[in-house]
């Protein structure tokens, strides 16, 4: 137990200058800096002392817990110790495994309307002729087949740095490859699924034109992509590399079209418009234990800022809010809607034990180098992306999202994959939080990315966009930084290059989810 202070004894820090307890009851405070052995602390009454080193970002116990005991942060358990734990002890692997979870589920019991804007916020946009809103002008390649893929990189590599100059307005031409298209049976759950992402990215806001490539042999035909569905006003062609004699006959054909298609693409403008027609991607990766204090909840204020402008806000990576899935049921506008959520976590239980795994093999070891240590404890900082509004809609991956406000999408929490199913669903900006530093980029969509702490941002501040390690110093709030990353939004959305457009990332990160059997 913790020693009980005297009142003429020379006091100790107070805890809150080396760590933050984030609930009353918790029974772990988050280091702020690294702690080390012999810091003496103190917490309301009781003295505690550092019995060894607490990284920046671990946990630090408060109050001694016997083996088996539930370990509590943000009001929530975590884990169960697996040996005795001290306060003033470091928490993590050693001492603390995954727990049991066994929530009883509600419904709706937590429903937050969040009130229309008083001031509507706009944007520059390019309105398509659906009603849809691009951030973004791009020329597409986009192959039916892995067997295509090197041959659309090399047309739309014609296309990079002072070639693209000549057509002011638009953004770029990106290959989006793949490594699929064959072998599959298309209307198995995978070959549905592959189409269903394709699609996506062909009627894409951000897609003015589009060149469809397949090889001519495919189980996916290119016809099937370049039919649609997509806005009226996006120009699209086909090429078939069989029927145009080989892959330089069809690099000359699609360097061709694509510098056609660029010359009446670089004729639209970008229009005023309201907020409402944002589809922000909330995603993150890399997370420590920061995420789930700084960058998050921050994320988590502009999406409620978002939805009050009547925008849509999809979160996702449903195997990172498992543990977690209770919040956001309790958010559900309706049962139906927060038993679909629940569905596809059971179907996610059965996935991962065929291939062998369970969802508690998360988090990552670069989480748990930055002080996660269970996925019960990731994903209570992952929802806090979510913010407070209700949930309005579920949606299976790259599922067009059509409903406004806060939604789910389920997708793999591995981050290209994810985010390529959030582009597929309509999301035309992506917010992605991280805290180790990950390098993503999202093209045909912008994607901000987010610091969870300053050291890290300070290192890599060339890949980060916004920093919120001030929420865990004390020079900046939750709120102040919804709101920095609300107009990082609008910006952005009107043109503004992130960090990731400027190193021209994005090529590689078009990655759909792949199910079922290979033949």
């Amino acid at each position: 137990m913790p020693d009980q202070l005297l009142p003429d004894q020379l006091l100790p820090d107070p805890l809150t200058e080396h760590a933050l307890l984030l609930g009353a009851d918790d029974d772990v405070a988050v280091a702020l800096r690294d702690l080390a052995p012999g810091l003496a602390l103190r917490h309301g009454d009781l003295a505690l002392t550092v019995s060894a080193p607490v990284p920046q970002g671990h946990k630090v116990a408060v109050r001694g817990l016997p083996p088996g005991s539930r370990v509590h942060k943000y009001g929530q358990t975590i884990g169960r110790t697996t040996r005795e734990v001290r306060p003033g002890d470091h928490v993590h692997t050693h001492n603390l495994a995954m727990d049991s979870v066994d929530h009883a589920y509600e419904f709706g019991t937590a429903r937050v309307t969040i009130p229309p804007a008083r001031r509507g916020r706009t944007f520059e946009g390019f309105v398509r002729a659906d009603g849809s809103v691009g951030t973004r002008n791009y020329v597409g390649i986009l192959t039916s087949v892995n067997c295509s893929a090197s041959t659309a990189r090399m047309i739309a590599d014609q296309f990079r740095g002072p070639a693209l100059e000549a057509y002011p307005g638009v953004d770029g031409v990106v290959a989006l490859t793949h490594d699929s298209g064959c072998g599959l049976v298309p209307t198995s759950d995978g070959g549905l699924l592959l189409q269903r992402t394709l699609r996506g990215y062909a009627g894409h806001p951000n897609i003015g034109a589009l060149l469809v490539l397949g090889l001519g042999c495919e189980m996916i035909a290119p016809e099937t992509l370049a039919g649609g569905p997509h806005a009226a006003d996006t120009l699209v062609e086909q090429l078939v590399i069989q029927e145009q004699g080989g892959i330089r006959a069809t690099v000359r054909a699609g360097v061709e079209a694509v510098r056609g298609l660029l010359e009446q693409v670089a004729l639209r403008r970008r229009q005023t418009v309201p907020a409402s027609a944002l589809v922000l991607g909330l995603n993150c990766g890399g997370s420590d234990g920061y995420s789930g204090i700084t960058a998050n909840p921050a994320l988590g204020r502009a999406s409620d800022l978002l939805v009050a402008q009547g925008a849509t806000t999809i979160l996702a990576e449903t195997p990172e809010v498992f543990g977690a899935e209770h919040l956001l049921t309790r958010r559900a506008v309706s049962r139906e809607v927060g038993q679909r959520l629940l569905d596809r976590i059971q179907w996610w239980h059965g996935y991962l034990r065929a291939g062998g795994g369970t969802l508690d093999n998360n988090p990552s070891p670069g989480n748990k180098a930055g002080g996660l240590t269970t996925i019960l404890e990731k994903s209570l900082g992952a929802v806090a992306k979510g913010g407070t509004a209700e949930l309005v809609a579920v949606y299976e991956y790259a599922e067009r999202v059509t409903a406004t406000g806060f939604t789910f999408m389920d997708t793999p929490g591995y981050d290209p994959v994810s985010v390529t199913g959030l582009v597929a669903g309509g999301a035309n900006v992506v917010c992605f939080t991280t805290g180790r530093g990950s390098v993503l980029g999202t093209k045909p969509v912008p994607c901000i990315k987010i610091a969870t702490n300053t050291a890290m941002y300070e290192r890599m501040r060339d890949d980060m966009d916004l920093n919120a390690g001030g929420i865990a110093d004390g020079s900046t709030t939750i709120e102040e930084l919804g709101d920095e990353i609300l107009q990082a939004v609008l910006d952005v959305a009107s043109g503004r290059p992130t960090v990731s457009e400027e190193l021209d990332l994005g090529r590689d990160e078009f990655v759909p989810w792949q199910l079922g059997a290979v033949t």
